[in-house]
């Protein structure tokens, strides 16, 4: 499913949920497909889809910046993942964006993940829209504006899914 998505050359849209609208945002990738696949009470925004995966209790924080950090060895694929800072927002929680972990390419052994997103890497070249995207840490905030600085808060399991 995830890759039918990627193959539709959708871009990047604000605010959309939905393919047919040429586009969508990183919470509406979410929320379309898992409402696709039978998740009903999926919420609509990042802020609201990070509430979720949290009360639901399988969330794991992550402070460090490390590619290899201790933080990250219960991250499995199908994780959601998210983050703060990567635009200008005033929301509680302050999550701004969010995506689905892939897990690690099987050439490269790098971290991978899909979603939707205005200008993310994949492979070097920067992408706009849904795609797979690396996945790899935001560097340290080069200014005293947090609000602008992108920041990986953690990954958690989609609340109902079933283990594999």
């Amino acid at each position: 499913m995830p890759g039918l998505l990627t193959k539709q050359n959708l871009g990047y849209t604000y605010g959309s949920a939905d393919p047919a609208n040429g586009g969508m945002d990183c919470s509406g990738f979410i929320y379309y497909l898992l409402r696709e696949n039978g998740f009903e009470d999926v919420p609509r925004d990042s802020s609201q889809q990070y509430v979720w995966v949290r009360k639901a209790g399988d969330f794991n924080a992550v402070l460090s910046r490390k590619e290899d950090s201790f933080e990250l060895d219960a991250l499995k694929p199908g994780d959601l993942l998210f983050w703060r800072g990567t635009y200008n927002i005033d929301r509680d929680p302050p999550i701004t964006h969010t995506m689905i972990y892939l897990g690690r390419e099987k050439r490269t052994k790098k971290r991978v993940m899909i979603g939707s997103s205005d200008g993310r890497t994949y492979d070097g070249k920067q992408r706009w829209g849904v795609s797979v995207f690396d996945f790899k840490m935001p560097p340290p905030p080069n200014s005293g504006d947090a609000k602008i600085s992108p920041v990986f808060v953690g990954y958690g399991r989609i609340p109902g899914l079933l283990e594999q």
